[in-house]
């Protein structure tokens, strides 16, 4: 016996129609009108959307201070079915047996919904470097240098990531970058300190819009000379984002993503009172309202081409975890949960206000991210062949976002008040239902390792807009 989605009004990123689904196993087999119900299992959609599971490229468990798998039922009951994981890779520990182990000790059996992994840089050195190659043996077809944090062990000069980029192309491994500027940062956070600037209004004083900006740029320039793609996470503002679309125009695989809290907060939660600013640290920072309503124009005329959550449950929360900054922004741990309300913040305050359309809802929350992810079309797509990931999804629901609803095992939630519009009803995961109305309904620890595929997304057109690029300078 199948299971048979009817009537529901679906919707991918090109098109919206009105038809029934049937799913046999964890795989979507037909896509049709009237089709058959003899002998299945029906979901009557009449009057409710239906979409691709969600696919969120870019969070963070079991690092960086942030809790594991054991809260990531969040993801499903938000409508997010696949997430996109970064492996820390620990010293004299190569990047590939990182994801083996990571798997083994952090996931296996405790991850709720499907999942990707990443790796991340941590240990620069010639060895890890040539291990790049390497990663899609593992499921794993992206790797992450951070530019920032300077004296920290996941930080890279621009002689690794040079090379990275370099190393990355002999096997489609997309670099992934987080865009500071490390040295500036560090100084200007040695100096608010020393003059007693230490509320968290001054983190975003710490890390100004130009570490960023300049940043991108840079690892822009050394992808070029690398002639290589590449991929800028977290975009936050909006010249570090014309400089990804600049580089697009000129012929280069450049590209880059935003995230929820991007679009719907900006640098003045950083200073609310009662210490409550340091709920809102994250790196980089939250920018001003001006920042925040490029960041929309971006995703919606495709300069960037992803929004993630960047979901890091702080352990210990606020009590326990961000009051470590109390006295000092610089201490304060950075990150905050949003897994949960990504689809709902982009819904309510992305499609219902017109910023962008239904159309595009789908393209930036699951589709694009799994094709950057090389998991598509298995994840991100409603189609014949691909697993049975999918939203039913209710526009009339209308409530408000709070803690007592999320599953995020943090003691605050980031969009706390925020007005709710819709709600994901049932949610599939290859066919079986986790989640129904707010609540989780499946098994922990199903998830399952999506293997990724190199030459994902960055690397699509790599070689045709190299050959347009030199046949214009000639």
């Amino acid at each position: 016996m199948g299971l048979i989605i009817k009537n529901g009004n679906i919707i991918t990123c090109q098109n919206e129609f009105t038809a029934d689904i049937l799913i046999e196993g964890e795989k979507i087999v037909a896509i049709g009108k009237d089709l058959d119900t003899r002998g299945h299992e029906v979901v009557d959609a009449r009057g409710k959307y239906v979409f691709p599971g969600g696919v969120d490229e870019h969070l963070h468990y079991n690092s960086f201070n942030s809790l594991g798998y054991e809260t990531s039922h969040a993801a499903l009951v938000g409508g997010t079915t696949t997430v996109g994981d970064f492996v820390v890779q620990p010293e004299g520990v190569s990047l590939t047996d990182s994801i083996r182990n990571y798997k083994r000790d952090y996931v296996d059996g405790k991850a709720s919904p499907d999942y990707v992994l990443h790796g991340i840089v941590m240990d620069p050195c010639e060895e890890t470097i040539a291990d790049i190659v390497n990663l899609p043996s593992v499921g794993v077809a992206a790797c992450k240098l951070f530019m920032a944090y300077k004296g920290m062990p996941y930080y890279v000069t621009d002689e690794w990531l040079f090379k990275a980029l370099v190393e990355s192309k002999k096997a489609g491994v997309t670099i992934m970058v987080h865009a500071e500027n490390a040295d500036v940062i560090d100084i200007l956070t040695k100096k608010l300190v020393a003059e007693g600037k230490t509320e968290p209004k001054y983190f975003s004083e710490s890390r100004p819009v130009l570490t960023e900006a300049e940043a991108t740029s840079r690892a822009i320039y050394m992808a070029k000379m690398a002639d290589a793609p590449l991929f800028v996470v977290h975009v936050t503002n909006q010249l570090a984002a014309e400089a990804i679309r600049d580089a697009y125009n000129e012929g280069y695989s450049i590209y880059g993503e935003t995230c929820t809290h991007y679009l719907m907060l900006n640098d003045e939660n950083l200073a609310k009172p009662n210490f409550e600013g340091a709920k809102y640290v994250c790196n980089p920072p939250l920018r001003p309202q001006s920042d925040v309503d490029f960041m929309w124009e971006a995703i919606n005329k495709g300069w960037l081409k992803a929004v993630s959550s960047d979901h890091c449950a702080i352990i210990g929360g606020f009590e326990k975890g961000k009051k470590k900054g109390l006295n000092d922004f610089s201490k304060i741990p950075p990150g905050s949960p949003g897994v949960q309300e990504r689809l709902y913040m982009m819904w309510t305050y992305g499609v219902e206000e017109g910023k962008i359309s239904r159309q595009k809802f789908v393209e930036v929350c699951c589709t694009n991210p799994a094709k950057i992810c090389g998991i598509y079309p298995q994840k991100g797509e409603i189609a014949v062949g691909s697993d049975a990931d999918i939203v039913v999804f209710d526009p009339n629901y209308r409530g408000t976002i709070s803690i007592k609803d999320s599953l995020s095992g943090s003691d605050y939630c980031t969009y706390e008040g925020f007005e709710q519009k819709g709600i994901a009803e049932k949610v599939f995961l290859r066919g079986k239902l986790v989640a129904e109305n707010g609540k989780f309904v499946g098994e922990p620890g199903q998830g399952k390792q999506v293997m990724a595929k190199a030459y994902a997304y960055c690397y699509e057109n790599f070689k045709e807009k190299k050959e347009e690029r030199l046949a214009t300078n000639e």
